[in-house]
């Protein structure tokens, strides 16, 4: 009985990969147009937030400055404040999941 292979997750070449076989297109214009895509994403969320209707909505969340710990020594640490990206599905990529 032959194991299943474990699923990777999806990377920026398999979403090249995808566009070429779907749309026919070249390696390098699809290339192109992912990295055109993330780029529109992370200059949008830097700025204001993007909502892409029926997939989801990036935003960034700032968080405050914090007391934590070092894991390894024990010792009390400052973390300082932080920017994250928060990503929330909508409806229909959450029903698809």
């Amino acid at each position: 009985m032959a194991t299943a292979k474990p699923k990777v997750p999806a990377n920026k070449s398999d979403l090249v990969d995808l566009l070429v076989k779907k749309n026919g297109m070249t390696k390098k214009d699809a290339k192109t147009t992912v990295d055109t895509v993330l780029d529109g994403i992370k200059k949008s969320t830097k700025k204001a937030g993007i909502r892409l209707v029926g997939f989801g909505s990036f935003a960034v969340q700032k968080r405050k400055a914090r007391n934590g710990f070092n894991p390894a020594t024990g010792e009390k640490i400052r973390i300082k404040a932080s920017k994250t990206v928060k990503f929330r599905p909508g409806k229909e990529f959450k029903e698809f999941i």
